[in-house]
């Protein structure tokens, strides 16, 4: 295994991560926005309240994008195990 395939996997991994996070990690940043507007203009200072509607958030939107992160995860898993068998059959 050559430090091509090691910087190409590495990459890929990731790649493959922030491509996984990127919707729970957008409605949250969303979410909070908005809460603290509200809080702001409504001058509510409970800090579970940001909470609570956050946590509530980021599970309807691993309920929603679940199946898609899970297709993105097997295949990174699948090619990950594809170059490994590559490296193997070279040898």
């Amino acid at each position: 295994m050559d430090a091509d395939l090691v910087l190409f996997i590495g990459r890929r991994a990731l790649e493959t991560a922030m491509l996984m996070a990127a919707p729970v990690l957008l409605v949250t940043l969303i979410v909070g926005v908005v809460v603290a507007m509200i809080q702001a203009v409504t001058s509510i200072r409970d800090m579970t309240m940001g909470l609570v509607v956050k946590i509530a958030c980021v599970g309807i939107t691993l309920l929603v994008f679940g199946g898609w992160i899970m297709q993105v995860a097997v295949g990174f898993t699948a090619e990950i195990f594809n170059h490994i068998q590559s490296v193997g059959l070279g040898q």
